[in-house]
């Protein structure tokens, strides 16, 4: 299993660069950056100067999404940062959830997040594209053959389906065993109906961890429950409740008590709309405690199918957390 850190865009850029240092020495492989240009700073300025500093370690937003920028843009701008890491960029997709609901805009539907995957792979490896009927088709005459590897951030049904066929890794935000398999094999088993070899899919389980005291850890990383609960409630008002057997209700219980969602404080500790997770809730999510039970979970998660374990750097003491798994965690895989 390999393991992956991710920013928010909050953190000053030098500390960014300096934390992207440290976890590529301890041997992280991956630096994720949330693409959410309104809560946060642009986060590609941010990955290139990250990516002038370091050797090995790989970059990619977690998640982007069709309706930010227009597709050639996106096309252009991953296909330049690959270019210029020497090929460390993957891309993460989704239908756009908080860089669009904090301007007041709905998440694009599944169907177009499949299109952007594959228009915007088919640029960067210099094919011809036509993505959209009033323009041209577009051919990067730099382009250099890159296979940019895109990984499709799902929950729903239909969004499992669309990851398995038309994704190289699925992301999953929570780091509850039992639902990542749930989840992950809903994907493969779309991509094998497909016809696609699944042998090399890769699954990432995104998730805060916290070292340390069990009540100071779920006090830091309560926020994150909130936000999958965002993720959770979309998929509860599409398919109902008891989700004809598609969802399961130790997923959607949690969110009863939920009155709303303020995305000016998205991915925030210290938001007002936290009351409604539940202790069980924030230890079933996240990954805290002692270092052993650390170990113990992600034993558990690689079992269950995650080749990747990204940690939400964004709890605090985030220099700490990346010394402790440097130490005691990642040399145990």
């Amino acid at each position: 299993m390999e393991f992956g850190i991710t920013f928010k865009g909050d953190i000053s850029p030098k500390r960014t660069v300096a934390l992207c240092q440290q976890a590529e020495v301890a041997g992280f492989k991956y630096a994720w950056f949330f693409d959410s240009h309104v809560l946060w700073r642009e986060c590609y300025v941010t990955m290139a100067m990250c990516m002038e500093h370091t050797d090995t370690l790989r970059f990619g937003p977690c998640v982007t999404n069709p309706g930010v920028r227009d597709w050639s843009v996106a096309a252009s701008l991953f296909a330049t940062l690959a270019a210029q890491s020497g090929g460390r960029f993957d891309m993460g997709v989704g239908r756009g959830d908080s860089s669009r609901r904090v301007l007041g805009r709905k998440p694009l539907n599944v169907e177009t997040m499949l299109e952007f995957v594959a228009a915007v792979k088919g640029m960067v490896r210099g094919d011809t594209v036509q993505y959209a009927d009033d323009a041209a088709p577009v051919q990067f005459p730099w382009a250099d053959g890159y296979e940019l590897p895109a990984w499709i951030a799902a929950y729903g049904p239909k969004a499992l389906q669309a990851a398995g066929q038309g994704g190289d890794g699925l992301i999953i935000q929570l780091a509850d065993p039992w639902l990542v398999k749930w989840f992950a094999d809903q994907a493969k088993s779309a991509g094998q109906a497909a016809g696609r070899d699944m042998s090399n899919y890769k699954v990432m389980s995104a998730a805060p961890v916290w070292v340390g005291d069990i009540e100071k850890a779920r006090q830091q990383t309560r926020w994150f429950p909130a936000m999958v609960g965002n993720h959770v409630a979309d998929i509860v008002e599409r398919y109902g409740k008891d989700g004809g057997g598609d969802i399961p209700t130790r997923l959607t219980e949690y969110i009863e008590g939920r009155k709303g969602y303020d995305y000016r404080h998205h991915a925030d500790k210290d938001a007002d709309h936290l009351d409604f997770i539940s202790n069980d809730i924030i230890d079933s999510f996240g990954v805290l405690g002692p270092a052993e039970e650390h170990i113990r979970k992600l034993k558990e998660l690689e079992a269950a199918g995650v080749t990747q374990f990204n940690i939400y750097l964004m709890c605090g003491e985030e220099e700490r957390m990346i010394a402790e798994y440097a130490e005691h965690v990642l040399p145990c895989f």
